[in-house]
């Protein structure tokens, strides 16, 4: 059993978290957070584990986590990829990646 490999990116105040699950039985460790969030699963599937209650998705499907409750993600198949969605509550500057940024997009249009 192996954790998601993880990239983060953040523009102005939307946090995205990717999860990529490379091989099925690769788990997201239980976590809880201080607020609602969207998990976007855009590949594969997942076993979403929320207070000990277990739910099954296939990809494409938006998955909704409470606040403050325990949850683990846990892929059913090779090459599994979910995101985790929110809004910063209290962002000062940007996280980009030079690997999200389109050829041909201008820098200044990008922060940079």
């Amino acid at each position: 059993m192996n954790e998601p490999e993880i990239k983060i990116g953040s523009v102005k105040n939307l946090y995205s978290r990717q999860m990529h699950f490379v091989r099925a039985g690769d788990v997201e460790q239980g976590h809880t957070h201080q607020f609602d969030h969207l998990t976007l699963l855009a590949s594969g599937s997942l076993r979403v584990n929320v207070d000990g209650t277990t739910t099954d998705y296939k990809a494409p499907h938006m998955i909704w986590i409470h606040k403050d409750v325990m949850h683990e993600l846990t892929a059913l198949e090779d090459n599994t990829v979910a995101y985790c969605i929110h809004a910063h509550r209290d962002l000062e500057g940007e996280i980009i990646s030079p690997d999200m940024i389109p050829n041909g997009v201008p820098n200044d249009v990008c922060g940079k």
